[in-house]
């Protein structure tokens, strides 16, 4: 089934206010304030969307609109919990790793206890921590755009929280296993009331031999959790799919802000397809990597500095004020992402399909090549969500 009908068929079911919020161009969904020709390359979404057992199951999901899921997040607990090899007291899924991630901000941080986190990194951690007048702590990534986890842990003593986004957006940088092992043992030393969040959002379009996730370290340590989501290499940004994976101890708190109800059935089953489909998985992490590698290798060509990515963007120095970059891109209908301060001049360019960077390519060259406006470099106001609660990616 293709999107367009995909969405149709949905819309019937319930949630046609929110299909009708968009406008469909050719096999995607744009905001329907955009224009029709814009590609959308600023979000980190799977432009190649969910893959057919997702549909299936959501299609065969629609006869039980009309029913509670109340079972329904249960079954899917214990399917996660069985796909990362834990018991099901260890999860606890949401309304997407945002519903998780505001959860676990507001139960370990407040006005006496710091959140520490990196600049730039995924705002909502420390969006939240602000709105709950928490102390907030950022630490600058290193030239290289990766995480100074040295720096974080030497920031640690009185915080609540410390958040950790690996691969991180939206740099793209990976740290291994190793290396958050014994970040945590130093964050456990200097502060051993503090809670340390590793978001890996982006951990199945990792290829980096070797590499593991954090779930083990959740498992074993009460001061850990892991948060995952269902929004990107599974297509499913709109299906509103997270979970978190910790201790029983640790993930109690949490109940006082996630609503056992807030996953739908439609939702449910699709994320229960998506979990049985290890080929897809594999297909769309093989698809990114081209994809990414055909990018990066224009832009360095066109001079940019394309810095290592394991994600599904990429994060280049085009030289000149992004704000200024992206408005010419946006002129020639492609969108890239909003400035990540301090990177003033560093693009997140998310990848889509290769006909979609076919397209893109040209006209990053086009802007490349046009000289830079003598403008002076301004931080941005700080990032606010377009809705409340509604955190861009």
């Amino acid at each position: 089934m293709e999107r367009r009908s995909f969405i149709r068929l949905v819309g019937l079911n319930g949630l046609v206010a929110a299909a009708s919020a968009c406008a469909t161009r050719g096999s995607r969904l744009e905001p329907a304030a955009a224009p029709a020709s814009v590609i959308r390359l600023s979000s980190n979404e799977n432009a190649h969307g969910p893959g057919d057992r997702v549909l299936a199951a959501v299609r065969e999901s629609l006869a039980s609109a009309n029913r509670y899921a109340f079972g329904a997040a249960g079954e899917l607990r214990d399917a996660i919990a069985q796909a990362h090899g834990v018991p099901p007291s260890h999860v606890r899924p949401g309304c997407g790793s945002s519903q998780v991630l505001d959860a676990i901000v507001a139960s370990t941080v407040g006005p006496d206890r710091v959140l520490v986190t990196a600049a730039p990194t995924f705002e909502l951690a420390a969006g939240r921590a602000r709105a709950l007048g928490a102390p907030v702590v950022e630490v600058p990534v290193d030239p290289s755009l990766r995480l100074d986890l040295d720096g974080m842990a030497a920031r640690a003593a009185g915080a609540g929280l410390i958040y950790v986004c690996n691969p991180n957006n939206p740099t793209g940088t990976l740290h291994d296993a190793a290396a958050i092992a014994r970040f945590v043992e130093d964050v456990m030393r200097r502060a051993p009331g503090a809670t340390v969040l590793i978001d890996e959002a982006y951990h199945e379009y990792v290829e980096r031999p070797g590499h593991v996730s954090a779930v083990a370290l959740a498992r074993d340590n009460p001061r850990v959790i892991v948060v995952r989501t269902f929004s990107k290499i599974f297509g499913m940004a709109g299906l509103r799919v997270g979970y978190a994976i910790a201790r029983p101890e640790t993930l109690r708190p949490l109940s006082a802000y996630l609503d056992g109800l807030s996953l739908s059935v439609l939702s449910v089953n699709a994320a229960l397809a998506a979990l049985s489909d290890t080929e897809r998985v594999a297909e769309q992490r093989a698809r990114n990597s081209a994809t990414r590698a055909f990018t990066a290798d224009a832009l360095r060509r066109a001079g940019c500095r394309v810095f290592e990515s394991e994600a599904n963007f990429l994060m280049a120095d085009v030289g000149r004020d992004v704000r200024l970059f992206g408005e010419a891109c946006r002129r020639h209908g492609i969108e890239i992402a909003r400035p990540f301060p301090p990177l003033l001049t560093h693009a997140r360019i998310t990848i889509g399909t290769m006909q979609e960077m076919q397209a893109a390519v040209p006209v990053f060259m086009d802007v490349l090549r046009t000289p830079a406006p003598a403008t002076r470099l301004e931080a941005p106001a700080p990032y606010v969500p377009r809705s409340e609660g509604a955190w861009a990616c």
